[in-house]
């Protein structure tokens, strides 16, 4: 069995992970760790039971972390050390924290030179072939304006979501190829008359999970592409997935949910 860490494991998205490593057949959870909750046990946490396994203070993370692959859904900033940390000593990610800056993004490029690591904003399924049936539509309607809506929970640090980001690049990258130069806009207000650019907006609420609009806005006509998450259950199960294929890679890199699920 492949032994299993994860940090940020008292967090919302880390218990899930923590129930899904624990119910898999294939995995083993070995460590977890936090900034709080420290001491207690993991499983508890996470509503399975004890598993033996204590949440261990993040601050000693370096010193501490022994896995065969670790598993990430903190905070940018955190991600990043972690990130690092891991790579130093060979043991191979699956992260889904968001967030990152550009200055933060070639960090971890040059990070995962040394390991293997599946990078993305969304594990789910769905989104990953939402984002291909984007792919497709531009090939049609290119010359249609294109605006990105997408709604989180109330408590969601980042926005836009690295999710819509992402559709926003596959989409811009696409039309570039084709001839066309989009510019990004994230706010209208005031005399703001629509250019060539796609609008990307973040709606935050409640307890949405998540949701993801596209529209393809014609004369006439218009063309909606949208994922609605009901359950963080959609992520989790696509990053245990992920550690499950990332556990056979051997060859260091940058690997994403294409990757493993062979789209």
């Amino acid at each position: 069995m492949v032994k299993v860490a994860v940090t940020g494991a008292a967090g919302r998205m880390g218990r899930l992970i923590v129930k899904n490593v624990v119910e898999d057949e294939e995995l083993q959870l070995a460590q977890a760790f936090d900034v709080v909750e420290v001491g207690r046990d993991v499983g508890e946490l996470a509503g399975v039971g004890k598993v033996g396994v204590e949440i261990e203070d993040a601050k000693n993370l370096e010193s501490k972390l022994d896995a065969g692959i670790l598993i990430d859904f903190t905070n940018a900033d955190a991600a990043v050390e972690n990130i690092r940390v891991a790579a130093d000593k060979k043991i191979k990610l699956v992260v889904g924290t968001t967030g990152f800056s550009e200055e933060q993004r070639k960090l971890i490029e040059e990070y995962c030179k040394k390991v293997p690591a599946v990078i993305t904003p969304n594990f789910s399924i769905g989104v990953n072939v939402f984002w291909r049936l984007l792919e497709f539509a531009v090939n049609y309607l290119a010359n249609y304006d294109i605006e990105i809506v997408e709604a989180h929970h109330r408590f969601k640090k980042d926005a836009p979501s690295g999710t819509a980001l992402k559709a926003a690049e596959i989409i811009k990258n696409k039309l570039k190829e084709m001839g066309y130069d989009r510019k990004f806009v994230f706010c209208r207000e005031g005399l703001s008359e629509r250019k060539d650019e796609i609008g990307i907006f973040a709606v935050r609420g409640g307890d949405i999970v998540g949701e993801h609009t596209v529209y393809f806005i014609g004369f006439g006509e218009r063309v909606e592409i949208t994922h609605r998450a009901t359950s963080r259950q959609a992520f989790a199960s696509g990053a245990v997935k992920a550690a499950k294929w990332i556990s056979k890679v051997d060859k260091p890199g940058l690997y994403r949910m294409n990757d493993v699920l062979g789209l």
